[in-house]
């Protein structure tokens, strides 16, 4: 028997579960692929409600004592890749990952990733809050937030003391992510979050390891330097006081090139700028132009290329 859909108030969806099998399909459907299982002889009850814009979806799950695994069958049959930001709002959860265990109760972040095993124990009634996004929307390599999965992360001071207030009432409002300002929402979201990341990996302190603090200087000087056409390698290392191929090396250990990795930052720019009810009458080109790409035709085909559609065809139906 499916979940009992409740009507949709815009975008946002609420699933109502009576019964683990329920509950199991509705996750799934919600998430990705994965194995629930009760624990005890009382009644199940589960409730989803949740909503999407611009690949991110954002869900506030209420539901009694129960398991979740994500197995390694589950991520074969699967083709979503994505992180999942956990936000404990009632309740306590354990969440098991790469090795780790992070207890989570209220006003607590933990960060995972569905391409890899992971398991949600829950011995009580709860509420989460999960943002579950594409990895590149973050600013961070997969690599570098890969050593924070099944880590606690406080709510209740330093910066997860001032971003999960914001995370708590996107939870509540979620109507609000349906309106046209809703993506704006969303990535501001991503935009704390990997503010957050940034300072538990120690990127944003000046004693932290020199190569890792000098390759956050680089990103950052790319981000800051996204709109001019002398961006390049050559400018890069002058900035820094490097070689090019000492800059050419710190990308190849992250996996990628220093164009690539350029690219892809003005793409996701001007992805986000397409889908931004306050630019809907700029043109493309100027778009583009925006964010460094001085010819049109090539940025649709780069941008093509990422996202699998022309920019104008990703602005009209998005």
């Amino acid at each position: 028997m499916a979940a009992v859909p409740v009507a949709p108030a815009e975008s946002v969806s609420t699933l109502v579960a009576r019964n683990v099998s329920e509950f199991r399909s509705a996750v799934s459907d919600s998430f990705v692929p994965l194995q629930v299982s009760g624990t005890g002889a009382d009644p199940f009850r589960g409730l989803i409600r949740g909503a999407s814009v611009d690949e991110v979806h954002v869900t506030d799950v209420r539901a009694t004592r129960h398991v979740v695994e994500r197995t390694p069958e589950l991520i074969a049959r699967g083709d979503r890749s994505y992180f999942k930001l956990s936000l404990m709002l009632a309740g306590t959860g354990l969440l098991i990952q790469d090795d780790r265990e992070a207890v989570l109760t209220a006003g607590d972040l933990a960060v995972y990733d569905t391409d890899r095993p992971y398991s949600l124990v829950f011995d009580e009634d709860f509420r989460t809050m999960v943002v579950m996004f594409p990895k590149h929307l973050l600013s961070l390599p997969p690599e570098m937030v890969g050593q924070l999965t099944a880590v606690r992360i406080s709510g209740q001071e330093g910066l997860g003391g001032m971003v999960v207030p914001y995370l708590r009432q996107l939870a509540t409002n979620l109507d609000q992510l349906a309106g046209a300002t809703g993506a704006r929402l969303a990535h501001s979201a991503l935009d704390l979050v990997s503010t957050v990341f940034t300072r538990e990996l120690g990127l944003d302190e000046s004693a932290a390891d020199p190569h890792r603090a000098l390759m956050q200087r680089i990103r950052g000087h790319i981000d800051r330097n996204l709109a001019s056409t002398d961006l390049g390698p050559a400018s890069i290392a002058a900035a820094h006081f490097i070689s090019t191929r000492h800059l050419h090396g710190l990308f190849q250990e992250q996996g990628t090139t220093v164009s690539t990795w350029i690219r892809t930052r003005r793409l996701e720019q001007c992805r986000r700028d397409l889908l931004d009810p306050v630019l809907a009458d700029r043109p493309v080109a100027a778009i583009a132009a925006r964010w460094g790409f001085v010819d049109a035709a090539h940025f649709s085909r780069a941008f093509k290329t990422a996202y699998g559609v022309s920019p104008s065809e990703y602005r009209s139906t998005h």
